[in-house]
């Protein structure tokens, strides 16, 4: 449990760089905006496989009864959930987690939600606990969700004090809650070439992972585990 928790720490340190706006722009303005993203991409990736190494190395500790059903929320919530992460990463949104934070017209991914990363990083989090069943699983995809959640408060209280007086007009027609601010009536669901090619690319990823990828990288199966609870 203590590699677990140096992982996890390791993990949280990191995706602090971009909630601390100074080190955040000090680093974008000594590496140039391309290295930084590459290179923070990397750590993410990297500090990433550090948090499922150390999980692996857990007991393992069943907590309730596995069922085929069960399988099937990942197979829902995790597409969506990666497809929200890329739309969101790849869109403008200068509210919320986004390689692009500049002044222009936001990414028709902030209709539905104004912090589309967060929400698809906590979906694929849920998506995954209940199929599993364990304990170790329950402190790793548990732990991921607490820091989605923490992230929404973060992001808010960051934007609203760095916007001012323009955080009104900014946030004018996207919600923190997906879909309310079109259930309001304040904006129109749309989509944009970056909804479009997330959604491609989010089924291909599950293609692949359903075709051994996720086997490959996490050592099981989820059709098979599926398939063997039917």
């Amino acid at each position: 449990m203590t590699y677990f928790l140096l992982a996890f720490a390791v993990f949280l340190l990191l995706h602090l760089v971009p909630a601390w706006p100074a080190l955040r722009q000090g680093l974008i303005d000594r590496l140039g905006r391309s290295t930084y993203f590459a290179v923070y991409s990397l750590l993410s990736l990297l500090a990433l496989g550090f948090v499922f190494h150390a999980a692996l190395q857990l007991d393992f500790i069943p907590l309730w009864e596995p069922a085929a059903w069960q399988a099937w929320m990942t197979f829902m919530l995790a597409p969506l959930g990666i497809f929200l992460v890329l739309a969101g990463l790849f869109s403008e949104n200068a509210l919320s987690i986004s390689i692009y934070q500049g002044n222009e017209r936001p990414g028709a991914i902030v209709t539905i939600t104004r912090h589309p990363v967060l929400w698809g990083f906590l979906l694929w989090a849920a998506g995954h606990i209940v199929p599993n069943g364990d304990l170790r699983s329950l402190v790793l995809f548990g732990g991921f969700a607490l820091f989605s959640v923490g992230g929404f408060f973060m992001l808010e209280k960051r934007a609203r004090r760095r916007l001012g007086d323009g955080w009104q007009a900014a946030s004018k027609g996207t919600s923190v809650w997906p879909f309310a601010a079109i259930i309001r009536g304040e904006t129109r669901l749309r989509a944009d070439p970056v909804m479009i090619i997330a959604a491609f690319a989010t089924v291909a990823i599950a293609v692949w992972l359903l075709l051994g990828g996720h086997e490959v990288l996490f050592g099981a199966d989820p059709l098979l585990q599926a398939a063997a609870f039917d």
